[in-house]
Order: structure tokens, then sequence, then C-alpha cells
């Protein structure tokens, strides 16, 4: 069995390389991007099996790339889990409304990223 790749798309540097180590660790191929538009070309060429999406990115943001990658049929069935340091109610009604699976705000515990990666991936 291959291992599953998980893209994620980011525009913290330091923060995707702690989730690349750590997901790497749990047995995971990991492919990074920095924005909105190298993570949907990514998306598209790698075909991830789960995208991790940081909402607040530069060149375009992570609602309009959510939006953009479920418009396309090669990867619109790849489960998204929005990470964002955004908590408010309206921001996680935004994501599930705009095609999110689910939403972890920023700090968040490896464990729950862990959990949250292998629900989706169910």
């Amino acid at each position: 069995m291959s291992k599953k790749r998980i893209l994620v798309i980011d525009d913290e540097t330091e923060l995707v390389k702690a989730i690349e180590i750590r997901l790497k660790h749990a047995g995971y191929e990991v492919v990074t991007a920095c924005d909105g538009l190298s993570g949907l070309e990514k998306a598209k060429s790698e075909r991830p099996d789960l995208i991790l999406l940081d909402i607040l990115m530069p060149r375009m943001d992570g609602y309009q790339t959510l939006v953009e990658l479920k418009a396309l049929d090669k990867v619109k069935s790849i489960p998204v889990i929005m990470l964002t340091a955004e908590s408010m109610i309206d921001d996680v009604s935004k994501a599930a409304d705009s095609g999110a699976d689910d939403y972890i705000v920023k700090p968040f515990s490896h464990a729950t990223l862990l959990e949250k990666i292998h629900k989706a991936l169910k």
C-alpha cells in the first residue's frame, strides 16, 4: 500500500516545515505550496489524497483557492482541511460553505492535526 500524499498550502514557512516533519514521521508523503495559485497547480499535478489549506495567504486566499479546487473535476473530490488563525463562527461557516471538509484553528496540537487527517482520509 502506497503512502497517502498530503498537500500543505500555507505561506508560513516555519509552520509548513513543522507540519511536513510531523506528517512524514507519521508515514505520509508531503508536498507543499506557499500560496493559493501554486497550491492549485500542485493539486492538479500531484493529485494528493488530502489538502491542508491556510486561509490568509498572498496572491489568492484560502477561500478562493478552495472554490477553485472544488470547481476542477480532477481534484474536487479531494478532502480539504482549512488551517487558520481565524476562529470566528462566520469563518468556520464560510469554510464549510466553500466546500471544506474540516477546520483547524492555529495554534493546534500534533494530535489534533493527525486525528482530523485520519478522519478525513477514511
